[in-house]
């Protein structure tokens, strides 16, 4: 029998799914999850995202935005013993994850830690190293939000202006409002959970595709639901935003990442790869089970997929260092937003977790997970301990005991199921003594 998995490739991984199940969590809501298998790996998680009554997800929100870097955080390893236990817990985690290697990397005010682990290309036996390039998946989305939110400090626009000022033809487009995208109440529906768009993506990875026609393709199955009346993942919603981005600044989407966030943090790593299929060197390859040709004993090589269809909601590039860079900016505002900005952006979070505006949140640790095909990354900041955690695998496919998400052949299934590089972040985090627990994956 031919193997054949069809999933759909969205720019979310487990632990943005986790986020959207812990906010309806938070809020004592069940809402029906999408039904369909088409869209088991679009993230989507239906709740009442504002009735909610637990504590906030961020604390001392102003003493986040406030706190300084120490010159130790970049001049200095961390401690020995640390290291010792962050390393042990790494390769456990890898140990347990579908993926030829991985890179971590964590920064504290006692200093910084890197390494990598396992190959880059294993046919090659080509070793992963530290500044290695992936694709980040929707890392991404947070880097488009941070674009919207700093339109607004400006006040070139306004999180409450509705789409229909910007891009005509959404439904319910007066009603609906660009923090409705950002935070993923608009409504529309995802284009990457639209069973046409995932048959002509896998019948030809490499093709490049337009934002317009990706949009198009999301309004035609919309409105799932009134504005604001409940949570669903849409990478939809991130492609609208990058037109309005475009619409008022004048710029293209590229050009405005690298005028207003890649240059002013010294992102020099960090690029927007439009429809060009190539990575900056050194990259590594990624692997993946989804698509046509991937079996749970060959998975496909999706190194050289075309990144167009991930857009403003998953198709950035990076490395290590400069995630790092950009994980504490994130969490912190520091080179990014103002400190009103930033203070709305971590007070928007439903409860002591779930999302908000571009960014997840559980117990303290806010960011983004990311995913495309053959690549997964995490990126959290613990606004509790002022420490930043990267993981980059070049791998999306997950391990464990998986009912649905595809596992490679040997899998045993006897631990729970995840993506590869949330595993390898919980381990560390547990490490670092403050613990990121994201249900399983399914």
């Amino acid at each position: 029998m031919t193997y054949r998995h069809r999933t759909i490739p969205t720019a979310a991984t487990s632990a943005v799914v986790a986020l959207a199940a812990l906010a309806v969590a938070a809020a004592g809501a069940s809402g029906p999850a999408s039904a369909s298998s088409a869209t088991v790996r679009s993230g989507a998680v239906a709740s009442t995202p504002t009735s909610v009554t637990s504590p906030p997800c961020v604390r001392r929100v102003h003493k986040v935005i406030e706190t300084e870097p120490t010159t130790q955080m970049f001049e200095r390893a961390l401690p020995q013993h640390l290291v010792t236990k962050l390393d042990r817990a790494a390769k456990a985690g890898l140990e347990q994850a579908a993926t030829p290697g991985a890179v971590v990397g964590v920064r504290s005010p006692e200093g910084t830690w890197t390494k990598a682990y396992g190959f880059a290309d294993p046919a090659n036996l080509r070793r992963m190293k530290v500044g290695i390039h992936t694709r980040v998946g929707s890392v991404t989305k947070t880097f488009t939000g941070t674009l919207l939110l700093q339109l607004d400090q400006e006040g070139r626009l306004s999180l409450d202006d509705p789409i229909s000022k910007y891009v005509a033809g959404v439904p319910n487009g007066d009603e609906v409002t660009l923090r409705h995208l950002a935070n993923m109440t608009s409504g529309v529906a995802s284009y990457t959970a639209n069973a046409a768009f995932v048959d002509r993506l896998f019948a030809n990875p490499r093709a490049s595709f337009d934002a317009d026609e990706l949009i198009a393709i999301g309004l035609a199955d919309s409105p799932m639901f009134a504005p604001g009346a409940m949570f669903y993942y849409s990478n939809t919603n991130f492609l609208l935003l990058g037109k309005v981005i475009e619409k008022v600044t004048g710029d293209r989407l590229g050009q405005v990442y690298r005028q207003r966030i890649f240059r002013p943090l010294g992102l020099d790593d960090t690029s927007w790869p439009g429809t060009s299929t190539a990575l900056p060197g050194p990259y590594a390859k990624g692997f993946t089970l989804q698509g046509d040709t991937a079996t749970p004993s060959r998975p496909a090589n999706a190194t050289h997929w075309n990144p167009s269809w991930g857009g403003a909601a998953g198709a950035i590039i990076s490395n290590m260092p400069d995630l790092l860079t950009y994980g504490r900016a994130l969490g912190t505002g520091q080179g990014l937003l103002r400190p009103g900005a930033q203070a709305e952006r971590l007070q928007s979070f439903p409860g002591s977790s779930g999302y908000g505006l571009a960014m997840g949140c559980v117990d303290g640790w806010v960011g983004h997970t990311g995913e495309l095909p053959g690549y997964n990354t995490t990126l959290f900041y613990d606004t509790t301990t002022d420490t930043t955690v990267v993981v980059q695998a070049n791998s999306d496919i997950a391990s464990g005991d998986c009912p649905q998400s595809p596992t490679l052949a040997d899998d045993p299934r006897r631990i729970v199921c995840s993506a590869p590089a949330t595993r390898i972040f919980v381990a560390l985090s547990k490490a670092l003594g403050h613990t990121f627990t994201p249900p399983p994956m399914s």
